[in-house]
This record gives structure tokens, sequence and C-alpha cells, in this order.
């Protein structure tokens, strides 16, 4: 079964900067789009960012000139930059692979001053 491994989430004061990692095993990584999503507390998971498996980029607009989705095949990995981070940025982040149904445990960002 595919599964994923997110990382890199920690606290952060506003304005900085954190860059997450999912590693994704028991696929054909390279062949899938991949996405961020993103899911605060009390709140609706929503789609942050996609990444098409030739490596063209879709933002949220909330998050438009802020987050940068990139992804290394060669690695099984798919990261998330998150730059000039806000308060509502504040979540659980999880990667997905659209065609699986299965999800990581994901990994927390906190932005606090």
């Amino acid at each position: 079964q595919v599964q994923f491994v997110e990382s890199g989430g920690g606290l952060v004061q506003p304005g900085g900067s954190l860059r997450l990692s999912c590693v994704v095993s028991g696929s054909i990584f390279s062949i899938y789009a991949m996405g961020w999503y993103r899911q605060a507390q009390g709140k609706q998971r929503e789609l942050v960012a996609t990444i098409s498996n030739g490596g063209g980029p879709n933002y949220v607009d909330s998050v438009k000139g802020r987050f940068t989705i990139s992804r290394d095949n060669a690695k099984n990995t798919v990261y998330l930059q998150m730059n000039n981070l806000k308060p509502e940025d504040t979540a659980v982040y999880y990667c997905k692979q659209f065609p699986s149904a299965n999800w990581g445990q994901g990994t927390q960002v906190t932005v606090s001053s």
C-alpha cells in the first residue's frame, strides 16, 4: 500500500519559513500528481497546492507567492517550501497522491509569536 511520511513542521514566528517534506513509498512515484493539504483545528481539510507529474504547480490563492511546491522523483519526495508564514497557516499539513485514498500522519505547523 502507498504510504506517506510527512516531516519538517514546527513552531515558527510570523514571517518565518519552513520546508516540509513527504516521502512516498509503495507506488511508482514519478507518474502521479501530488498535493499538499492542511487542516486547521476545528476546520475542514483544504487543498493548498498541487504538482503534476511533469512538475506544473498550482496553488490556492491564500498561499500564492509565499509557498512553493516541488518534487524530486529520484527521492520519491514532494516538498512544500513555506515563506512569510502567517498565523492563519497554522495547521496539520498532509501530502496526497491523488489516486490513493491513504493519508499519512501529517506534520504540525504552528505560526505564533
